[in-house]
C-alpha cells in the first residue's frame, strides 16, 4: 500500500475511534434517562412512557448514524481534490462585493462529479448581497469558512428579491458547513427599523442570517454567527440534521434575533452551542419531530421555547423533543412551551432535563394564551393541545416570584404534566411560588416551589 494510502487510513480509523467513543457516551446518557424513568409510573402514565419508549430507536440511537456519516466525510475530504477557492473566481476579500464570485464557485463546486470543498479563506473579510445556494449536487458538497462572511448593511440590496433570507441552502443533500469562521449579519440597520423597537414603523419581515430549506444529511457545526437581521440559523423542512460547537451572540435589545430556529424539520441534533440574543436561543416550532438538543449555553435572550404554535387558527403537529443539559443566565423564560389561542393540534412528548437556572425570569413556564400582538387576542376555545410534558432535575433562581406557571386552555387543558427533582429559590434564597390553570401534574421527589393545587 502507498505510504499516502496507508496515512489516509490511519487518520481514518482514528477519526472514527474518536467519534464513535464520544457518541456512545452520548448515546448511553439518553438511554441511561429513559431506563430510569421507565421503572415510574409505566402503568400509571402508559401514553407518556409508551410514547417516549416507543421512540427509542428514532431518537437515542441517532447519533451514531450522524457519527458514520461524519467518518465517511472526513475520508472524501482528505482525500478530495476538488477544492474551489472563491477567489479564483474574484473574491477579493477586502470587504468589497464578493456575491458573484460566490455564486460562480458554487456553481462549480456544486456541479463537480468527486466531492468539492467550496474554501472561503481565513484573514480575509467577504461582502455578500443576499444569496442562495440551490441542489441538488453531482456530488457531496463542504463549505469551509475560514474568515468572515459580512452581510450587505444596505437594505435596498433586498429589493426585488425574498426580504426573509441572507445566505439560502436550498435542495441539497450531504452538505456540511463548517470551518470555525464568522458569520456577521450586520444587522443594526435592520433592528433600528423594526415595529418592534420604533412602534410608529409597520411590521415587515427582515432576512435570516443562515437558512437551510429542505436539506438532507446536514452538518453545520464550529462557527461563529453574530448580529443577524433577524434569525440567525434556520433549519426548515429539513431532515437528519447535526448541529455542534456554534457561538451564537447579538445585543439583549435585537429584536427577533432567534438564535437556532426548527421548524417541519425531523430528525436534529444540536450540541455543545453558546447561544446568547435578543429572543429565544432555541425555539422549536411545528412539524418538528425527534428533536435533540443537548449541552445549551443560553443567555440573554428569551430562554428554549417550543412554538409558538397555531397562530392564526393554524394546526400545530410537534413530537418528541428532549432539551438535556442547559444553563441559562438572565433570560426572560427556562424551558417554555407557548400556543396560540384558536390553534389545534397537538404538542407532545417532551422532556426538558438537567437545566440550572441564574436568575431566570419563568423558569418553567406553558402559556396556551400567547399572544404577541399590538392588539389583544380575543378570547377563543380551540387550542393546541400540550401533553406528556416532563421537566426532570431543575435547579437555580428565579428572578420571579413565581417560578412554575402553568396557564392552560380552559377547553383545552394541558395533562400527563411531569415535575420531578425541581429546586428554584429566589434571587436572594427567598421563597418562589407556582401558578397553575386547568392542568393535569404529577410531583416525583423533591419538588421546590411545590406545585399549586389541582
Amino acid at each position: 500500500m502507498a505510504p499516502q494510502k496507508l496515512l489516509l487510513l490511519s487518520l481514518v480509523l482514528f477519526s472514527f475511534k474518536s467519534l464513535f467513543c464520544h457518541s456512545r457516551l452520548d448515546e448511553d446518557s439518553t438511554l441511561g434517562y429513559l431506563d430510569d424513568i421507565s421503572s415510574y409510573g409505566m402503568a400509571a402514565y402508559p401514553s407518556y412512557y409508551g410514547a417516549v419508549h416507543g421512540e427509542r430507536g428514532a431518537i437515542a440511537y441517532q447519533p451514531n448514524r450522524f457519527v458514520l456519516e461524519r467518518v465517511a466525510r472526513v475520508a472524501r475530504f482528505r482525500s478530495s481534490q476538488n477544492v474551489v477557492n472563491v477567489e479564483d473566481y474574484g473574491a477579493k476579500g477586502d470587504g468589497t462585493d464578493g456575491t458573484e464570485a460566490f455564486e460562480e464557485a458554487w456553481k462549480e463546486a456544486c456541479s463537480s462529479s468527486t466531492s468539492a470543498v467550496l474554501m472561503v479563506p481565513e484573514n480575509k473579510n467577504y461582502l455578500l448581497k443576499p444569496i442562495t445556494f440551490s441542489g441538488p449536487c453531482k456530488s457531496d458538497v463542504s463549505l469551509m469558512i475560514k474568515g468572515t462572511i459580512e452581510a450587505s448593511s444596505d437594505q435596498s440590496d433586498w429589493n426585488g428579491k425574498n426580504g426573509r433570507h441572507w445566505i439560502l441552502f436550498s435542495g441539497i443533500q450531504n452538505l456540511y458547513v463548517g470551518g470555525g469562521g464568522n458569520i456577521n449579519g450586520n444587522g443594526k440597520i435592520w433592528w433600528q427599523n423594526s415595529c418592534k423597537i420604533n412602534k410608529s414603523l409597520p411590521c415587515k419581515n427582515a432576512p435570516t442570517a443562515l437558512t437551510f430549506y429542505s436539506c438532507d444529511k446536514l452538518t453545520v457545526e464550529n462557527l461563529n454567527i453574530k448580529d443577524s437581521q433577524q434569525i440567525h440559523v434556520s433549519f426548515e423542512r429539513s431532515t437528519n440534521v447535526d448541529v455542534s460547537s456554534l457561538t451564537i451572540t447579538a445585543p439583549e435589545s435585537s429584536p427577533n434575533t432567534d438564535g437556532i430556529h426548527v421548524t417541519e424539520t425531523k430528525n436534529i441534533r444540536v450540541t455543545n452551542c453558546v447561544i446568547g440574543t435578543g429572543d429565544d436561543c432555541i425555539s422549536i416550532e411545528s412539524g418538528s419531530q425527534n428533536v435533540n438538543a443537548t449541552n445549551i449555553v443560553c443567555g440573554p435572550g428569551h430562554g428554549i421555547s417550543i412554538g409558538s404554535l397555531g397562530d392564526h387558527g393554524s394546526k400545530a403537529q410537534l413530537s418528541n423533543v428532549i432539551v438535556d443539559t442547559a444553563q441559562l443566565k438572565g433570560t426572560t423564560n427556562g424551558a417554555r412551551i407557548k400556543t396560540w389561542q384558536g390553534g389545534r393540534g397537538y404538542a407532545k412528548n417532551i422532556v426538558f432535563q438537567n437545566f440550572v437556572m441564574h436568575e431566570v425570569k419563568n423558569p418553567i413556564i406553558i402559556d396556551q394564551n400567547y399572544c404577541d400582538s399590538k392588539t389583544p387576542c380575543k378570547q377563543q376555545t380551540s387550542a393546541v393541545e400540550v401533553s406528556n410534558v416532563m421537566y426532570k432535575n431543575f435547579k437555580g433562581t428565579s428572578a420571579s416570584e413565581v417560578a412554575i406557571k402553568f396557564d392552560c386552555s380552559t377547553t383545552v387543558p394541558c395533562h400527563d404534566i411531569i415535575l420531578q427533582d425541581i429546586d428554584l429559590a429566589g434571587g436572594d434564597g427567598d421563597a418562589t411560588t407556582s401558578l397553575c390553570n386547568h392542568v393535569n401534574w404529577t410531583k416525583k421527589g423533591n419538588v421546590i416551589p411545590l406545585p399549586c393545587a389541582k
